[in-house]
């Protein structure tokens, strides 16, 4: 992540109008302390992926106090919940739930003190990428959406998606039958905490905005023998180390220069003690791209590169480094028209000042699969400024996923309910 740089969007360039502000921000700023005391419970009892039972029982309740008929369970712990007003348009807004296994180290009076299990061993547990705020706007989206049914007419769907961290979660959703149990929505719309944006503020992009995420594995295999005595070896961690330099001329001599790509080489396994020379290292990476041919080009060298220096290494074809490419989630697109409507809904709701045009970033997020299945749903994902403002004039920002990463709970919550209520409201009543 970089540093924020405010780029005001002017009015007089849009292809689109401001229409009028149809949320109802006293409403909002009443349900504030209700949404904040929600976030912090939640932010001290985070559950990780795949095991948020507890979390997702919680959001299940409220959307039913709401008056959603709430479906439990559906794609592991999915809730998907339904208010429907009268004809118009569907429209999907997701939250993701789980929480990363990091002992938390912001000191903050409601921190997390929760440990769990994770393959074996006791790990902290932490809410360090913002779900927490993504779940309590969520909910207040739709306290405020129920409160305003006067104002639009069609179908709410709000899902509370387990899994992201792992990139399994949507897949899930959606293999278990969301679209065809529940219709498919018009639009979709999602939200990402942001550790760089100024709370009270938001940023938004237009067409791709994070890259798709594949991991590969490598098996270099090697013959071992003493360390005292290389010549009887083919040693697999001087392969590896050619491997991961030929590695890293993917991007700078393969892809071309206007098209984006990542290959980062995340971890290396191999040997046990200095004067072994071992037979095998394990390499793990991840790859990301924002388009498909250049990821099969990425992937294709990955393939020929890891083959050549085995090869020329003097190993045998049954003992070529052996490349498993898992699958990849495809990259988020924003829908430009759409995108459109929500910028200039985000600057009805919150002021053109506090509105920036966000350029992509190398991150990705499973939200992209509610716009990549057959239907092609036009999605919209953005960005929601969480930075506490001691936080903006000390410069120090610490990432996602950092255990002192922190919002400020009110600003940022007032703000992502307002910007997507608005956009909401405005989507149901002007057609794209």
């Amino acid at each position: 992540m970089r540093p924020f740089v405010i780029l005001i969007i002017a009015v007089v360039t849009m292809s689109f109008i401001v229409g009028p502000q149809l949320t109802d921000k006293k409403l909002i700023k009443n349900d504030l302390p209700f949404l904040v005391d929600f976030y912090k419970t939640r932010h001290m009892n985070p559950e990780i992926s795949l095991q948020e039972k507890e979390t997702a029982k919680v959001l299940a309740a409220e959307l039913s106090k709401a008056g959603f008929s709430v479906t439990e369970n559906f794609g592991g712990y999915g809730v998907v919940g339904v208010f429907k007003n009268g004809n118009g348009p569907t429209i999907l807004y997701r939250t993701d739930m789980d929480a990363l296994p990091i002992y938390e180290k912001t000191e903050l009076p409601y921190q997390s003190q929760l440990k769990t299990d994770l393959n074996g061993e006791q790990v902290g547990t932490m809410h360090a990428c913002g779900h927490d705020i993504h779940m309590t706007t969520w909910l207040g989206t739709a306290r405020a959406m129920v409160a305003m049914k006067d104002k639009w007419k069609g179908t709410l769907l709000l899902i509370g998606q387990p899994a992201e961290e792992i990139g399994a979660g949507a897949k899930l959703m959606l293999e278990a039958g969301l679209y065809e149990k529940f219709g498919v929505p018009n639009y979709g719309i999602g939200l990402h905490a942001s550790p760089t944006i100024p709370a009270g503020k938001v940023g938004i992009g237009k067409g791709f905005v994070m890259a798709s995420s594949q991991s590969v594995d490598i098996n270099v295999y090697g013959v071992g023998s003493h360390g005292a005595s290389p010549h009887m070896s083919i040693d697999p961690i001087v392969v590896t180390s050619m491997l991961v330099m030929e590695l890293q001329t993917i991007v700078s001599r393969n892809v071309k220069p206007t098209e984006s790509a990542v290959v980062t080489v995340g971890t290396i396994k191999g040997g046990t003690v200095g004067n072994v020379i071992p037979d095998m290292v394990t390499l793990k990476l991840t790859v990301r791209t924002f388009k498909k041919d250049v990821l099969d080009l990425v992937n294709t060298r990955i393939k020929e590169i890891a083959r050549g220096v085995g090869i020329a290494a003097g190993l045998p074809e049954d003992r070529l480094p052996e490349v498993i490419i898992k699958g990849a989630g495809p990259a988020n697109y924003n829908n430009p028209a759409m995108t459109d409507r929500i910028i200039a809904s985000a600057i009805s709701g919150i002021g053109k000042e506090n509105v920036a045009d966000e350029e992509p970033v190398m991150l990705s997020e499973d939200f992209s699969y509610y716009g990549q299945t057959e239907h092609k749903v036009p999605t919209v994902f953005f960005w929601l400024g969480t930075v506490p403002d001691e936080r903006i004039k000390s410069n120090f920002l610490p990432g996602l996923h950092s255990p002192f990463y922190y919002p400020n709970p009110e600003k940022s919550i007032e703000t992502g309910v307002t910007v997507t209520t608005q956009a909401l409201l405005d989507l149901y009543n002007t057609k794209i």
